[in-house]
C-alpha cells in the first residue's frame, strides 16, 4: 500500500509539470493574491472567478487598499458572484491581516481569517508558504475515492476525516502546493464528474474505479439537500427622478445589498400566482414588467414579479426605506437577479 501511494503521488506531480493550468495567482505565489482567489473561486468556476480576480487585483493591488474600501464599494466589484457573505468576509480578513503587520504564515494564523476554512487555508499555507497541508476539495474527494475505492458518503464527517487523512499521508513534503494544485486539476481536467479522461490517465492501470467500472458510482454522495422556493414581488416605486430602496437585513440571501420595494411569500398566491393581489392600494396603478422570473440559488429557487410604479405622491413606507437618485442607482450593490430585472427598466 505504501509503494502504490507514492507511485499515486509521484505520477500526479509528473502530471502537474506537464499539463498543470497556466493561472495567473500561481506565477510568484504571493499570499495576497492565493488568498484572494481561493476565496473568489469558492462555489465559483475558474472561467467565471478568473475575471473577478483580475477586477480586485487591479482596482486593491494591496491588501491594505481592500481593507480600506467601503463595504458598499467592495460588494459592487463583487456583483453578481453570489454568496456574499465571501465578500464581507474577505473585507473583514483584510483589515485583520492589516492589523496583524502582514500576511500571517502559520496554518493556525491562516486560519484565525475571518472566512477561512480548512480547505482554504491548507491551499494558503501549501502554496504561498510550502507548508505540508492537503487540500480536500471536491475534486480531492473524487479522485482518491476513484482511485482507492473509497466509499464513505462524501459531505459526511466521518469522510471529511478519512478523506483529510488520507491527502496528508499522500503529500509529498518537498512539494506540498505543486501536489495541492496538481490533485486540483488533475480532478477538473482528467478525472472530471462526467466522462472522465481514463484513456489519457496515468492512474488508470491501478484506479480501483475503472478497474472495477465503478467510474460512475464513485463517489458516494449523500442525500441532497431540499431546495425550498421563495416568491418575491417587487415594484420599482419612481417618484421624481428617485427610487425608494432598502438593504437587506442580516441573516438571510443578499445581506447588506439593495433592492425596490419587497412583498415575500413562501407560497403562490394561487395556480395562475397573481402577485398583484399582494399590492398596497397606493400601488394599485403599478405596471406588470417581469413576471414569474426564476433566479437558481443552490438551496433556494427563487421567482421574481416586477411592478414600475411612477407616482407623484411618495407613498407610505417602512422606515429602513431610504430614497435614491434613479442616476445614482449604480452606486448601490445589488443582487444578481435585481439587476435582471431592471433590464426591463
Amino acid at each position: 500500500m505504501h509503494l502504490r501511494m507514492q507511485a499515486f503521488s509521484e505520477h500526479i506531480l509528473r502530471w502537474f509539470d506537464a499539463h498543470g493550468r497556466d493561472l495567473p495567482w500561481r506565477q510568484d505565489r504571493q499570499p495576497y493574491a492565493i488568498w484572494l482567489c481561493e476565496i473568489i473561486m469558492q462555489q465559483t468556476r475558474i472561467a467565471q472567478g478568473m475575471a473577478y480576480w483580475k477586477r480586485f487585483m487591479q482596482a486593491y493591488p494591496r491588501v491594505e487598499e481592500l481593507a480600506a474600501a467601503s463595504e458598499d464599494e467592495l460588494l459592487r466589484l463583487w456583483e453578481g458572484l453570489g454568496y456574499y457573505s465571501r465578500a464581507r468576509h474577505l473585507h473583514a480578513a483584510a483589515r485583520q491581516i492589516v492589523r496583524m503587520g502582514g500576511f500571517p504564515d502559520t496554518l493556525e494564523g491562516i486560519k484565525s481569517l475571518k472566512g477561512v476554512g480548512d480547505y482554504t487555508a491548507a491551499a494558503i499555507a501549501s502554496i504561498a508558504f510550502g507548508l505540508p497541508a492537503a487540500v480536500v476539495d471536491g475534486n480531492v474527494y473524487r479522485v482518491l475515492a476513484r482511485y482507492f475505492g473509497i466509499e464513505t458518503p462524501v459531505g459526511s464527517t466521518a469522510a471529511k476525516k478519512e478523506f483529510t487523512g488520507l491527502a496528508q499521508s499522500l503529500l509529498p513534503v518537498d512539494r506540498p502546493g505543486d501536489f495541492n494544485e496538481g490533485m486540483m486539476d488533475f480532478g477538473a481536467m482528467v478525472c472530471t464528474p462526467a466522462s472522465p479522461d481514463c484513456a489519457h490517465c496515468p492512474l488508470s492501470e491501478t484506479c480501483f474505479a475503472h478497474r472495477s467500472d465503478r467510474i460512475e458510482a464513485l463517489p458516494v454522495k449523500k442525500e441532497p439537500v431540499t431546495v425550498k422556493e421563495r416568491f418575491l414581488t417587487y415594484v420599482y416605486i419612481r417618484n421624481r427622478g428617485s427610487v425608494a430602496i432598502h438593504k437587506r437585513p442580516a441573516g438571510d440571501i443578499w445581506q447588506g445589498l439593495w433592492e425596490p420595494f419587497l412583498i415575500e411569500t413562501q407560497t403562490p398566491q394561487s395556480a395562475a400566482r397573481d402577485s398583484r393581489t399582494l399590492l398596497p392600494s397606493w400601488a394599485a396603478g403599478a405596471r406588470l414588467l417581469r413576471e414569474k422570473v426564476r433566479h437558481q440559488l443552490t438551496h433556494r429557487t427563487l421567482y421574481a414579479d416586477f411592478y414600475l410604479l411612477e407616482t407623484e405622491t411618495r407613498p407610505p413606507l417602512p422606515d429602513d426605506y431610504r430614497w435614491a437618485k434613479e442616476t445614482e442607482l449604480d452606486r448601490y450593490a445589488k443582487p444578481r437577479l435585481l439587476e435582471i430585472l431592471l433590464e426591463s427598466l
